[in-house]
């Protein structure tokens, strides 16, 4: 038997299943201070952020985790993780 170590997994894997309900916290885009860099939808590891103007982003529920890597990689603190209302 042959044990590969250190596979790789395809990223975007979300966007073939609805996994939305699988987060606690969601983000929110305050559009208050943003300046368009991009970053959280460069970081979202499943696609899930996208821009609906040069400095207006917004997520997909449906596929989005809440795993908060686009609030912690925002330069400016324009995005925030708040409780998931269920």
């Amino acid at each position: 038997m042959k044990v590969i170590l250190g596979g790789l997994a395809q990223p975007a894997t979300s966007l073939a299943n609805n996994t939305g309900n699988w987060r606690n916290e969601r983000p929110v885009f305050l559009q208050k201070a943003c300046t368009g860099c991009t970053m959280c939808a460069v970081i979202c590891p499943e696609g899930c952020v996208y821009s609906v103007s040069k400095k207006v982003f917004t997520f997909d529920a449906k596929y989005c985790k809440g795993c908060g890597m686009c609030a912690a990689e925002c330069p400016v603190d324009d995005i925030e993780m708040v409780m998931e209302e269920k």
